[in-house]
């Protein structure tokens, strides 16, 4: 990976020289000269890189480009050390004075002549490596720009995104899929808690086939207690019981009981006996390594001799063996694929674009390379996923499968399918290459938030800029070509077809992503048994694993991220004081989910820090010296403790993302809302500023945010009517709004936005909470709104606006939220798209009547409480796609008076009643499956 670090490396020399220039004062040439060298290097650091692949561990390739690495590294590092020093300086005696010092005199560590003579070593560095490379004969190869060369397969459609949330097509596993599920709903040993156990190396699809199983809908409607448990090679009982009971409560949406995280493992055990007394549930442990998991967990999961089922996964045989205690318990090898279902599924992941079709001049090539792959899913579709970047192209087939040919022969099982995957990996571009191996500093099966990755990505500087694109679009398209590669897996997508979580195949992470960084000293994941690398860019530290951390004394890491181990969540900085002098070269700064309470004032001297994360810790007052961070782009607050931002926060320039807010129950609007944070005047540095939110109105804040004219996304809580004007006035000038999120400052005052001039022409999501006169007409030209929340509205009863929103073309989603006072609804047409509506607390409404053809696509429908409404919608039957119904705190009458015929043949909507009592949610009626009279 020689190549991608030199790249990386004469990128940031090239935007330092052109935007920082100023800074570098004294040391430009030299600067300069270094990046003219490196750029003579890469020419031949391709062929290095992958000579050094297929080179053994004692080749002098293999050493040639370690040490190109790490002079590339040392390089940044002397660059970003004295970058810092001039900061420091600057801040202390003010930009003028001080760069008249660094120029013309000696003023500390990294003065002008220090860091000269330290580029002079470096550049001696190069020539000697340079001279070294000519024993190695590697070949030149001209450098095409990544934003060019890449264009077209950077096109991908955003909406392609469902294709990929299965970890592949679902080839050769339909027989077992039913047969598990026959099992699990019925057979001749129904009444019996029984286990099922699926066996095989990693990659052959056991965790995509008890998803199959588990998402089934035949399986969701015959257990109404649910749970899926990721359990991994290192867990804990008391842990994976807690996960247990925190899932069986999460998929009836009811509240996990309080006190479970103090629990033994005796109480545990006794709570979930309790919980699980006479009901009928399901479990799926996936990925088991241990034999001791089953003997702990089965005391938990009592036999109610109701048809009780547990699904377990694992890659051991004698984990199957040890669960399997009565005849009726079932263990299946899961075999690799026939040769006819591998070509089957290459094809289609290969020529999707043909309907699976090879044509006949690829198809020698093709074969051979299915064969290779020995029938595992996993190797196969990444494998594939590659060439169906090659399109028709023979010559490129024809030397992948030379290459791969090589590969394949000499590495049988695992260590193949490991060859294979790297295959995949080095023919990434290098940008694509450090964006792969960052998720190695994720722990193992932990899903990831898109938004998250890409905005550390930013901050890392990965993501090149490209005409035309925000840095974030670049991004996504960046994930979007590693999806498509099969590299990375959607774990979620929204009901808006939306991609919100993403993460890597466990053998992909074992295979790749950790062979490469821990050999390049990429990243390390510190855990309690860890020995510290001091080397390593980028640290991620488990809970358990503080006391090495705090003995760390200093670190070259570029990012520092906290997660929660077996021990729970702990406040990192107790055993670690000066974390800035220990990490001054830090970019990502990430406390997520820790015991945090307090931010030291010394974060502020971290010049170089541009992501920033205190999401749900315990911090209420951030220091004064966060003003310092003139570099700082994303500073994350959701569901931190803080309310105001300091003033000192208004002087960055560079700031991309604000995100700030708590949920909290909004007693002036009866309802659950976010808790908006307070800033300051003197925003109109922000200009860079794309996501804001959720801030409260001020008189001056209404007006300022009119010259953040590219924000994507805007939440404004505690809005007066007489700031309306003002509002609408600041959103004309954002032709960029892709959301926006307006809450009155109490449920009588009047939101004003009719007068938004242009109105935002790209919006997707808008969310009114407050009083309307009347809906806003701009409105009605929304054509690419997908969400829309109108809350507290109090409409008049004006046929007119359910007309409005019935021509959106595109919504998916509709919450109507005591939004309208009229005693009737007809649904008579439009709503193409609409997926999921809400109808609440709509206390004047009588009657309402779906018309034949109307909301043709919707899925879920939520009712309730409407205390007036007589019985349930009339024309329900026309609704042919409603899989979900539910009744929220309906009257009595109205419940009784509800007419179904339950049906086995799953014809109808699930139907679910449900009662609220303060917080507290019950569901007092379920029917699996309805058919109305």
């Amino acid at each position: 990976m020689a190549e991608t670090a030199v790249i990386i490396v004469i990128d940031k020399l090239v935007s330092l020289l052109t935007e920082e220039g100023n800074l570098l004062r004294g040391i430009h040439d030299e600067v300069t000269s270094i990046k003219d060298l490196l750029e003579s290097m890469t020419s031949f650091l391709k062929d290095a890189d992958e000579k050094a692949e297929r080179a053994n561990n004692s080749s002098g390739v293999k050493t040639w480009v370690k040490q190109t690495r790490e002079m590339a590294s040392h390089i940044e590092d002397v660059i970003d050390e004295y970058m810092h020093h001039v900061a420091r300086n600057r801040d202390k005696h003010g930009l003028n004075g001080f760069l008249h010092k660094t120029t013309h005199i000696v003023g500390g560590l990294f003065t002008r002549h220090e860091i000269s003579l330290k580029i002079q070593r470096i550049k001696k560095r190069i020539r000697e490596i340079m001279k070294t490379s000519v024993a190695y004969g590697f070949n030149s190869t001209q450098r095409i720009p990544f934003s060019s060369s890449r264009r077209d397969n950077m096109s991908f459609d955003q909406r392609m995104t469902s294709l990929y949330i299965e970890e592949v097509e679902l080839v050769g596993i339909q027989t077992l899929r039913d047969k598990l599920i026959g099992w699990s709903i019925g057979g001749e040993v129904a009444s019996r808690r029984s286990v099922s156990s699926v066996v095989g190396m990693g990659g052959l699809g056991k965790t995509t086939l008890a998803k199959k199983v588990f998402d089934n809908s035949r399986f969701t409607e015959w257990f109404d207690w649910r749970a899926w448990i990721t359990v991994s090679q290192s867990y804990k009982n008391e842990d994976i019981l807690r996960n247990m009971i925190t899932e069986f409560h999460r998929t009836r949406n009811e509240s996990v009981p309080e006190g479970i995280e103090t629990m033994d493992l005796r109480l545990l055990i006794h709570t979930l006996r309790g919980y699980l007394k006479e009901k009928r549930y399901a479990v799926v442990f996936d990925d088991v390594w241990s034999t001791n998991l089953w003997e702990c967990v089965k005391l938990a999961l009592p036999d109610n001799n109701n048809g009780s089922r547990i699904i377990i996964t694992t890659r051991k045989g004698e984990v199957a063996a040890s669960c399997r205690e009565a005849f009726f318990d079932q263990v299946y090898d899961l075999e690799p694929l026939s040769p006819d279902k591998a070509w089957e599924l290459f094809c289609k992941k290969t020529f999707r674009d043909s309907s699976g079709y090879c044509p006949p001049e690829l198809k020698k090539f093709a074969t051979t390379i299915v064969s290779r792959c020995g029938g595992l899913p996993l190797a196969i579709v990444a494998i594939s996923g590659l060439l169906s970047t090659r399109g028709g192209d023979v010559p490129q087939w024809r030397k992948l499968h030379d290459s791969l040919g090589s590969e394949l022969e000499s590495n049988p099982h695992l260590t193949n399918v490991t060859k294979i995957l790297s295959f995949s990996y080095h023919d990434l571009p290098h940008r694509l290459k450090t964006c792969f191996l960052y998720f190695g500093t994720y722990p193992e099966n932990c899903p990831i938030r898109c938004s998250t990755l890409i905005r550390q990505w930013i901050a890392e500087g990965f993501i090149q800029e490209q005409r035309g694109k925000t840095l974030e679009e670049v991004a996504e398209e960046y994930l979007a070509e590693l999806i498509q590669r099969s590299l990375v897996q959607v774990s979620y997508v929204d009901e808006r077809g939306v991609r919100r979580e993403c993460q890597v195949h466990d053998v992909m992470r074992e295979a790749v992503i950790l062979l490469k960084t821990r050999d390049m000293s990429f990243s390390q994941f510190l855990e309690e048994d860890s020995r510290f690398n001091e080397n390593s860019r980028h640290l991620s530290v488990d809970s358990n694993a503080y006391n090495i951390f705090g003995s760390i004394g200093s670190s070259r890491a570029h990012s520092l991220c906290f997660f929660n181990g077996i021990g729970g969540p702990q406040n990192p900085l107790m055993s670690c004081r000066n974390l800035y002098k220990r990490f001054k070269l830090l970019r990502v700064l990430d406390f997520e989910d820790s015991l945090l309470d307090h931010l030291p004032e010394e974060v502020g001297y971290m010049y170089h820090l541009k992501y920033l994360s205190l999401r749900n810790t315990r911090v209420k007052i951030l220091p004064k010296s966060i003003g310092k961070l003139a570099n700082l782009e994303t500073l994350d607050l959701k569901q931190s403790l803080v309310h105001e931002i300091p003033y000192a926060i208004n002087k960055l320039p560079k700031l991309r993302n604000l995100l700030a807010y708590n949920l909290h129950n909004n007693k002036q609007l009866g309802r659950t809302t976010k808790r908006a944070v307070v800033i300051h005047e003197g925003i109109e540095r922000w200009r860079n500023l794309q996501k804001l939110y959720t801030v409260e109105a001020t008189d001056s804040l209404v007006k300022e945010i009119g010259n953040l004219k590219q924000l994507r996304r805007l939440g404004i809580q505690k809005l007066a009517r007489k700031q309306g004007k003002d509002l609408c006035a600041s959103i004309g000038k954002m032709s960029h709004l892709q959301s926006l999120e307006v809450v009155a400052i109490n449920g009588d005052e009047i939101i004003n936005l009719q007068s938004i001039s242009p109105p935002p022409q790209r919006l997707q999501t808008l969310i009114l909470i407050g009083r309307l006169k009347k809906l806003p007409d701009w409105i009605a030209g929304s054509s690419f709104l997908t969400r829309l929340d109108l809350s507290w509205s109090r409409l008049a009863g004006d046929p007119n606006t359910l007309k409005v929103l019935q021509g959106l073309p595109i919504l998916v989603q509709l919450l109507i939220y005591d939004a309208f006072s009229c005693e009737e609804l007809h649904f008579e047409e439009g709503f193409p798209k609409l997926k999921e509506l809400s109808l609440i607390k709509l206390n004047s409404l009588k009657f309402m009547r779906i018309h034949n053809g109307a909301l043709p696509l919707l899925e879920s429908l939520i009712i309730g409480p409407c205390p007036q409404l007589q019985q349930v919608p009339s024309g329900i039957r026309n609704l042919k796609n409603l899989k979900y119904l539910d009744f929220l705190d309906m009257p009595s009458h109205f419940i009784d008076g509800i007419q179904v015929q339950e049906t086995e043949h799953h014809v109808g909507p699930k139907v679910i009643v449900v009662k609220t009592e303060g917080e507290r949610v019950m569901t007092t009626k379920i029917i699996d499956s309805a058919v109305f009279m």
